[in-house]
Formats: structure tokens, C-alpha cells, sequence
């Protein structure tokens, strides 16, 4: 079966190139490195010296997640390189951003027999650790030829998700013998990982690592100096990580609520760069002022509405705002992280379309931090209350934060897990650190 699906993919590639020629028009950085993509290293990575550890993290979230467990084996093992691929940009630029030249950084290769190979031979690593629900037949197939164990690490599958892999058969439950520990979020991601063929002796329920990430204190000192000189006094909402057919519902709601609170503020940050100028399109059609955060990120903003066109500032932004609404809830996407805000005590507000985060939705609002909104008035009488309700405005995000905090340790508790695995592919390469 693995076969077929390695023809189909070598004949989907001139889509797949010509899908990414043009998502460079928007955003130049997907017509960049295409080498990495077909695992073509050349002298720009030179070969690891020395054990080295792998993490995938696919984008943005999946770097979030990776971050605490990548700087605890730092601390414990100093001598043991890590490489950290992603797949997209805004993926890459967050590994850069948070720890830079701290591990190696390629993109992940097409899953395709020629270029795993060529990618496992450049890095050899003794243990790759994938992040969250990144299911690859050929390099799953290529790590377990070659020994190399693989953790699948704050694993989540949604019912939705766990019906699309069943298609796969035999394909999906292959992948899973290369699969040396799979650390689910839930007992329900981990029944239905199982469902599709994973070993129960190789399944531990770890909780969620998202919960363990946080902003130093050093960064939270930077954003309130940046709230008081952007917005100085003025209230300001968040909508984050924002979706096509969502804006439109946002911007009806900052209007109507513009007519009750004249000096309001949104900050409206879409999920995919590209898509920024037909946003401000949107928000222009609306008759709102607009800055850009690229324009305008150190004195004060004077418009209606703060797009942001910047890459990796989403969590530094909530930092800044008194309410949250968290995207891709409105439209059938699944929703994104709410426990950024809620890490941060924001009250959270999300669509419907949440079932990537179903519990922590759940759990949000039944400990009072976050509610459901379906429409643009909904959204705005949410918004009115908590706007002129101060205390309930503190009350909820105090709620939030509790939330967090009684949730987190994942990271520790996944990490205990992988000591053996690091230590044994550390014994393999005959390298102690």
C-alpha cells in the first residue's frame, strides 16, 4: 500500500510546487530553501558530529509545544545536538526566534523515499520526537529500517481525524511500529490512536504540554511598557489567529461596538500572512482606521483597528489586550490555542468549530473563563459586558489563569518518559554527554 501511496505523491508534486510558487506571490518565504524540501543540504548543512536528537514541530503551535521540552534536554544533556524541522514558515520563523542558534533547523522533507533517505543519512539521529499528529508512511517506514525510534509526543486525534486515518489500513498501522512511545493528551486521543493499531504497552497519557508554556517575566515586563505605548488608556480586544469568513463577523462586531466605546481598540491577527492585504481590504470596506503592525510598533496607535502583518508576535500581543477571542472557531477549521490568553488571565471568547480543543472549550467554560459566541451580536454583547464590568473582566481571567495552572507538568512527565529513549540512542552512537 505504501507503494501506491508513493506514486501518488511523486505525481501530486508538480501540484504541490505549483501550490507553493504560488502561496510565494503573498509570502515570499514559501519560495525559499526549496532545497530542504528534496532533503538537497549541499555545504549549508554540514553532517552532526556528535549524538543528536530530532524534533519535528509542523508550525507555529506544534514550536510552542516543542520549546519547554527542547530547553529541558538542553539543561540535562548539554553535549546532545538537537535539529528542529518544521514545515512552514511561520514554523521556522518561531524556531529561529526562540532559540536560534541554540539547535540546527531545516525544513522537513517531502515524504518521498529519495529525500527521507538523504535526510536521515545528513543528520542520523538517535531518536526522533514528533510533535502532536504528524503521521509520515515513508519516513516512518524509513526510521524503523534503520532503528531509529520515533515518540510521538502531546498527541491529539480528533474523531474527525481518527476517521480519516482508518482510510489508511494497513498504511497507518505500518507507520505505528516505528512509533517507540506515543504520549497522548487525553484518554480519549489515546483510545483512539489504539483504535487504529497503536501498541497500549507503548501508550501513556501525558495532559497537555501547551499548558506549560508561558512568557518570562522579563517578556511581560516588555508588554505592558508596549500596552502603554501603543493604546495607553484606550480598551482593546484581541482577535486571534483569524480565519477567511471570520474577519468580516469580527468587524461587524468592532463597529456595532465602536458606537458604545468610541476610543476601542482591535488588534486582528489572521492566521496566514498572506492573506493580509485583501484583510485590510475588509477592514477599509468596513470604513475603519487601520495601522499595520509593520508600520507602526513603537508609538501610539491612533485607528480603529491594529492589523498584524509580523510573524510570531500573536503571544506577545494577547499579552497586551483585555479580551481574547481565539480564531478559526467560527468557521469549520477546529479552533486554535486558547491557552495563550488563558495563560495570560484573558477572559476568552471562541466560535463553535472548536473540536481540535473541544475539552479545554469545554473546561473553559465551565470554570466561568471563556464563552461561546455564533454571531456577530453575540459577539459584540460578550465584548460590551466584559468591556464595561472590570471586575468581571478580572474575575474571568483570574479563572482562566487558575485553569492553566492546575493543568501544566506535561512537559515534565513526557520528558521522564524519553530519558530512556535519549539515553539509549546516545548509548547506540557510542557517545556518552
Amino acid at each position: 500500500m505504501r507503494f501506491i501511496y508513493t506514486l501518488l505523491f511523486y505525481l501530486a508534486l508538480p501540484l504541490v510546487m505549483a501550490r507553493m510558487g504560488y502561496r510565494s506571490i503573498r509570502l515570499p518565504a514559501y519560495g525559499q530553501r526549496w532545497n530542504e524540501r528534496f532533503a538537497l543540504y549541499g555545504l549549508a548543512q554540514p553532517p552532526i558530529e556528535g549524538s543528536l536528537l530530532w524534533f519535528h514541530a509542523v508550525s507555529v503551535g506544534e514550536a510552542e509545544s516543542a520549546v519547554p521540552l527542547i530547553r529541558a534536554v538542553q539543561t540535562e544533556y548539554p553535549a546532545l545536538q538537537i535539529l528542529v524541522t518544521t514545515t512552514t514558515p511561520t514554523g521556522s520563523a518561531r524556531v529561529s526566534d526562540t532559540l536560534g542558534q541554540s539547535v540546527r533547523h531545516v525544513y522537513l522533507p517531502y515524504d518521498l523515499p529519495d529525500c527521507v533517505g538523504r535526510f536521515l543519512a545528513r543528520f542520523k539521529p538517535c531518536l526522533g520526537v514528533i510533535m502532536e499528529t504528524e503521521v509520515w508512511p515513508n519516513l516512518y517506514g524509513a526510521c524503523h529500517k534503520r532503528a531509529i525510534p520515533l515518540a510521538l509526543v502531546n498527541a491529539r486525534l480528533t474523531e474527525r481525524s481518527a476517521r480519516g486515518y482508518a482510510v489508511g489500513g494497513s498504511l497507518i498501522r505500518d507507520c505505528f511500529r516505528a512509533i517507540a512511545l506515543l504520549a497522548a493528551q487525553t484518554p480519549s486521543d489515546a483510545q483512539r490512536y489504539m483504535g487504529l493499531g497503536m501498541s497500549p504497552e507503548r501508550t501513556v497519557i501525558s495532559g497537555n504540554i501547551k499548558f506549560d508554556a508561558e512568557l518570562s517575566p522579563s517578556r511581560l515586563a516588555e508588554t505592558r511598557q508596549a500596552r502603554e505605548v501603543l493604546f495607553a488608556d484606550r480598551p482593546v480586544w484581541i482577535a486571534g489567529s483569524t480565519h477567511p469568513g471570520e474577519e468580516a463577523v469580527i468587524l461587524a462586531a468592532h463597529h456595532l461596538l465602536l458606537q458604545r466605546h468610541p476610543d476601542l481598540v482591535l488588534i486582528l491577527a489572521p492566521r496566514h500572512p498572506e492573506r493580509m492585504n485583501s484583510v485590510a481590504n475588509l477592514i477599509k470596506g468596513r470604513g475603519l482606521s487601520m495601522s499595520r503592525r509593520s508600520e507602526i510598533s513603537d508609538r501610539p496607535v491612533d485607528k480603529q483597528v491594529y492589523l498584524v502583518d509580523t510573524l510570531g508576535e500573536l503571544k506577545f500581543l494577547y499579552a497586551t489586550a483585555d479580551v481574547a477571542f481565539v480564531g478559526g472557531s467560527l468557521v469549520p477549521v477546529g479552533g486554535h490555542n486558547m491557552l495563550e490568553p488563558a495563560a495570560i488571565g484573558l477572559p476568552i471568547l471562541f466560535g463553535p468549530h472548536v473540536h481540535n480543543f473541544r475539552e479545554i472549550a469545554d473546561r473553559l467554560q465551565e470554570c466561568g473563563a471563556g464563552a461561546l459566541v455564533t454571531t456577530a451580536a453575540q459577539l459584540t454583547e460578550q465584548l460590551h459586558g466584559l468591556i464595561t464590568d472590570p471586575l468581571l473582566r478580572t474575575r474571568r481571567g483570574i479563572q482562566a489563569q487558575a485553569f492553566v495552572n492546575a493543568n501544566q507538568g506535561a512537559a515534565r512527565r513526557v520528558l521522564e518518559q524519553l530519558y530512556p529513549l535519549i539515553d539509549a540512542g546516545i548509548i547506540k552512537t557510542g557517545r556518552q554527554h
